[in-house]
């Protein structure tokens, strides 16, 4: 289901371990998000999507189209 977060990490080169320090969780909690067997907490998917540059929409498999939403704001 999140081939893309897992797609988009190996793309920039980065190791599981590396992602999860970002993000501040463990790398079974990061490679349980990338398998699909616990579900992305919204606000790491708005994370992911910063730091990737993308839609959470892409990293959801929602769409192919990498290029996220022109932003309205910041709430």
């Amino acid at each position: 289901m999140y081939r893309h977060i897992r797609d988009l990490r190996e793309d920039h080169d980065l190791k599981q371990w590396q992602m999860a320090a970002y993000l501040g969780c463990s790398q079974r909690s990061y490679s349980d998000y990338e398998n699909g067997k616990t579900r992305v907490p919204p606000d790491v998917l708005i994370e992911l999507s910063r730091f990737y540059g993308t839609s959470v929409d892409y990293l959801l498999d929602l769409t192919d189209e990498k290029t996220p939403y022109p932003r309205t704001g910041e709430k």
